[in-house]
């Protein structure tokens, strides 16, 4: 399967991102999108914390925003359940997780089944959860990476979509990992949400389709 950048004319699609802090991601895609590179308008960035750099990044590009603090709710279910009115608000036709730092509830994850999106810095299955360099590093591999994927209840278990690999040299440490993560996933997160905006990707029963081909389980994986 071709790894191609090309979209088709369609609607623009409505995004909304949920980040957590700085919103580097974010601000990729959202440059993406107000250049035309993806035909999509960012309506609204919202965060779990008032206080994330991203938020005032969104604000300098005049995209919409909004908190909603998981600390004034009782329980995740509670705070989900408001989390999704909120974002229903602003009626998406995807949903991107970018550095938005919360486990999701089957609730909210169902409601926007197909329509979620995350990215998460390993070779999925591989180090599913948190401190990914560090384990990548601890465990002495030669290779690291970040993957796409659609989000679904299990925890980082998805179907991927797209993945792209690192090198892992000697020495290197996790500060060396996150810059090579980085510079992927500037490149494949906005790639995947072209796709699904030029109604090219799909989440179905089979799994995921790109242009009506069933991927493979690990996506498609690009050096």
């Amino acid at each position: 399967m071709p790894l191609t950048t090309d979209s088709t004319p369609g609607a623009t699609k409505r995004l909304v991102i949920l980040i957590s802090g700085s919103g580097t991601n974010m601000l990729n895609l959202a440059e993406h999108c107000q250049s035309g590179s993806i035909n999509a308008e960012v309506v609204a960035v919202i965060s779990n914390k008032a206080d994330a750099a991203g938020l005032q990044k969104a604000k300098n590009m005049g995209i919409t925003t909004a908190s909603l603090s998981h600390r004034d709710f009782a329980s995740r279910e509670a705070y989900d359940a408001e989390l999704k009115k909120l974002v229903d608000s602003y009626q998406p036709d995807l949903v991107v997780l970018a550095g938005f730092m919360r486990i999701l509830t089957a609730d909210f994850v169902n409601h926007f089944a197909g329509r979620l999106m995350n990215i998460h810095p390993s070779l999925l299955p591989k180090y599913k959860g948190i401190h990914t360099h560090q384990r990548a590093l601890d465990n002495g591999d030669t290779e690291h990476g970040v993957s796409v994927h659609f989000v679904t209840e299990e925890l980082d278990g998805g179907p991927v979509i797209l993945q792209a690999r690192i090198p892992i040299f000697e020495g290197d440490e996790i500060t060396d990992l996150e810059d090579r993560i980085h510079e992927q996933e500037y490149r494949i997160y906005p790639l995947v949400i072209r796709w699904f905006c030029a109604d090219r990707l799909v989440l179905t029963d089979e799994g995921v389709l790109l242009d009506g081909v069933v991927m493979d389980a690990q996506g498609y994986a690009a050096d």
